[in-house]
Order: structure tokens, then C-alpha cells, then sequence
């Protein structure tokens, strides 16, 4: 089979870019980046050189690839493998970092290996909806970006997280749902609400959550679905016609939430 590699970027995250890769007969030469990279094996086996160790990458590993660190990459035996990377520039990573510990110290970020199956599914989890889905929730992208990132610089001792106590105030909250329901049937991101309550978007997700008990994505989902069963008891029109007006681009989409929240369909509401 002819090797594949693509290249896509990233609308929700400005400056991300992801890569997919079916690979057995080309080489990563010894090279380095300016960017950032997190990188998962997702089917066969890759063999990687770098910091002078010589490792296999499978299933359940990732990869942490800093900018400068000289390293390349194989198939082992011959046989073909599925790459999949995510390419952070050096200042969306400082940005990231810089919230997250509360400094602005540039993050200590070394050629790294972890291996954890749980945590390697959510990140293909998250490529593959960046990937296939460019009307994919910003807010629910942002969150679990921002989530996982928090994850995996924790665990590689990158940086340590800063210890956020205490939730949203009631102005915070109230300002938040006043906007939401204005804004219902438009695409919602993360910083638009972190931005209203004058805070960072990871001290707003933590807040959020301690506050309300649920993540801004599915407190929203939630608004979301309730104004739909308003709209599906009232005038006449169709069920794809109070998708968009609540805010799902998708009808699929909507009758499988609305099912999962209800127990039914929309047409049986």
C-alpha cells in the first residue's frame, strides 16, 4: 500500500495542525522542529531514536516531542503503521502553559514517552473529531484540549498546575446563561465565556465545574436540548428547523442527544 500523509489545520484552535499517516516504506530522517509535538501510534509499531535511546511506539503510548530535540522515526520490520500527531506552535504552548502554572517561564519540556492506554484514547478520540469535523463545538474542542493538556504536561512533570480553589461567582454564573441563551443558536467557544467573567480559559473550566457540577460543554448541551423541547410543544415547523435554532448545525447530531437526554426521539416529545 502507497504511504499517506496529510496535513490539516485546526479552525478552533488557531495555529494547531494535525497530522494522519499510513506509513511502512518512508523514513523520518534525524531531524528536529521549531513546534511542538504530541504524537500517537494508533495501529502497528513505530521505532523512534532520540536522547540516545532507541524505543518502540505502539498502541496506548505518546509522545512528547519538544521544539529542538533531534530524533526520527520508522516502521519496525517493514511492517506499516498509523501515525497521528498534533503540531503546537511555541507560543500556543507558552500561552497554555503559562495559565496552567500561573509563571511565564518557558515550560522544561524534554523528549518523553508516556505510556498510558486511557489517556492516549481521549487524545485519538479528540484528533479524529478536529480531524473529520471542522463545525465540531469550539467550546467542547477548547475543553477537552485544554483538559488533556493539563493531563499530559502534569504526568511528564512539565510544569506544576497551579491549585485553583473556589467556583463562579452568582454575577459570573448569571452573566453566563444571559449570553448563552442570547446566543443560542450561534457556535459558542471557550474564551467568549472565560472572557465574560474575566478569567482564563482553564481557571473558568475549573470554576465552572466546581461551581455548576458539570463542564460548560455539557451545562450548554443541556440549555441547548431543554430550549428545544419549548420550541418542539409550539408552532408548527420542522424538527430540522429547531435543531438549528438551539444550536446543532447537525440533525443527527441533535436527535442523538435529545434521545440520550430523554429517552426518545424529537419526533416522540
Amino acid at each position: 500500500m502507497k504511504d499517506q500523509i496529510h496535513y490539516q489545520r485546526v479552525p478552533q484552535v488557531p495555529g494547531l495542525v494535525l497530522s494522519a499517516s499510513r506509513i511502512s516504506e518512508f523514513h523520518f530522517d534525524r531531524h528536529y522542529h521549531l513546534d511542538y509535538h504530541i504524537g500517537l501510534v494508533t495501529e502497528g509499531v513505530q521505532r523512534q531514536e532520540f536522547r540516545g535511546n532507541s524505543v518502540l511506539l505502539g498502541h496506548g503510548c505518546i509522545v512528547l516531542m519538544p521544539p529542538g530535540e533531534i530524533h526520527d522515526g520508522m516502521a519496525e520490520d517493514g511492517d506499516a503503521y498509523t501515525l497521528k500527531t498534533f503540531r503546537l506552535p511555541f507560543d500556543l504552548v507558552n500561552q497554555v502553559t503559562e495559565e496552567l502554572s500561573g509563571t511565564n517561564r518557558e515550560p522544561a519540556l524534554m523528549g518523553t514517552m508516556l505510556e498510558d492506554p486511557i489517556r492516549a484514547a481521549h487524545l485519538l478520540r479528540l484528533h479524529d473529531t478536529m480531524y473529520a469535523d471542522k463545525d465540531a463545538s469550539p467550546l467542547a474542542i477548547q475543553s477537552d484540549w485544554l483538559s488533556l493538556l493539563d493531563f499530559i504536561f502534569t504526568q511528564s512533570k512539565t510544569i506544576r498546575p497551579q491549585n485553583i480553589k473556589g467556583g463562579l461567582a452568582s454575577w459570573q454564573y448569571q452573566r453566563i446563561k444571559e449570553y448563552c441563551v442570547a446566543h443560542l443558536s450561534q457556535k459558542i467557544s471557550l474564551d467568549e465565556l472565560a472572557g465574560i467573567c474575566g478569567l482564563g480559559p482553564f481557571h473558568f473550566l475549573r470554576q465552572f465545574k466546581h461551581s455548576i457540577g458539570m463542564t460548560p460543554h455539557a451545562w450548554l448541551v443541556r440549555l441547548r436540548l431543554e430550549y428545544a423541547c419549548s420550541l418542539l410543544g409550539k408552532n408548527p415547523q420542522t424538527i430540522a428547523d429547531v435543531a438549528q435554532l438551539v444550536g446543532f448545525y447537525d440533525q443527527s447530531h441533535f436527535n442523538r442527544a435529545f434521545r440520550q437526554a430523554y429517552g426518545v426521539a424529537p419526533s416522540s416529545y
